[in-house]
């Protein structure tokens, strides 16, 4: 059959034109998808939901924004691989690097805190004051997590391993309730659980200070950045003038933050402390970021190694 140089030249219009279209429809954002992380104290992501401060940034463009209540490293992740989540609002630094190791293409696109006094063992044995007291113990938390760097941290300064003790894989609510019925020496917290253990009675027996910086970051998967860049760019602007407009509303703050957790005001201001969450990534938090991968592939948890500067966005 052949064609005319004429209709040659309408069917690949009308194709170009169709595929312009199939362009600009991908383009157009109707949602989007953030993760709401209130734990341990995550102050700007409870102000961004509660008093809808992202919604008025994206409701202009037809955007609607849903926030899902996932709180894992490993459901965040899995659903932004997925396509499911869109935006990762406080993720932690291992689940990051746990997750790009193992081939979700995800880029860190700020800090969302550091909190190395936020992360803690805690046990009701007062005699567990070194790492050599803990040999042999039953320790609770939750494994390939900051509280667990936190922990081997720690053995090592005692010249021990996770071998030297008894490593029991729990979350938070479920290593708080073991360590108040006694069914663990020690358990891994943080946050209000930690609070909340503390006024039941048990004793720090160390923090992350001078162990891990406790970094968390928000991140987004690499094609979302590449499709939507303006979109990220707007919710990083939005999120950092959140964090600017705490202390300069601290009251109206400690109200909101307060009613979401169901702390006092006196046990936010007590926490609050303990957070850093100034969104800039700084050279000390990309190296936190390697030793961090150290950590994981030293004790098994992490396979292959990566590049971590270049699961960096790039401004």
């Amino acid at each position: 059959m052949k064609f005319s140089k004429k209709k040659f030249l309408l069917t690949i219009g009308a194709a170009a034109l169709l595929f312009m279209g199939g362009c600009g429809k991908e383009k157009k954002l109707d949602e989007l998808n953030i993760t709401y992380v209130k734990s341990p104290l995550n102050v700007p992501s409870i102000l961004e939901k509660n008093l809808n401060i992202f919604d008025k940034e994206f409701e202009k463009d037809g955007i609607t924004v849903k926030f899902h209540n996932l709180t894992t490293g490993p459901e965040q992740t899995q659903a932004l691989a997925a396509g499911e989540l869109d935006i990762l609002h406080a993720l932690g630094g291992t689940s990051a690097i746990l997750a790009a190791s193992n081939g979700v293409d995800l880029k860190v696109t700020n800090i969302y805190s550091r909190s190395p006094k936020g992360f803690m063992l805690l046990s009701n044995d007062k005699t567990l004051t070194s790492p050599e007291n803990l040999r042999g113990k039953k320790v609770a938390g939750p494994k390939g997590t900051i509280l667990h760097q936190l922990l081997l941290a720690y053995l090592a300064k005692g010249n021990m391993t996770a071998d030297d003790i008894e490593f029991i894989n729990m979350g938070l609510p479920e290593t708080a309730a073991a360590l108040q019925n006694g069914t663990v020496d020690a358990g891994l917290l943080a946050g209000p659980v930690a609070l909340g253990a503390i006024k039941n009675g048990a004793e720090v027996v160390t923090n992350g200070e001078g162990l891990v910086e406790g970094i968390i970051v928000t991140a987004v998967s690499s094609d979302f950045l590449e499709k939507y860049p303006e979109i990220v760019e707007r919710f990083l602007a939005v999120n950092e003038k959140t964090v600017k407009s705490i202390d300069e509303n601290f009251d109206e703050v400690l109200e909101v933050v307060g009613k979401e957790t169901g702390l006092s005001k006196d046990e936010v201001i007590e926490m609050y402390t303990l957070y850093d969450f100034n969104p800039e990534i700084k050279e000390s938090d990309i190296k936190e970021l390697k030793n961090t991968q150290d950590f994981l592939i030293q004790n098994g948890l992490q396979e292959k190694e990566i590049d971590i500067e270049k699961i960096i966005m790039k401004k």
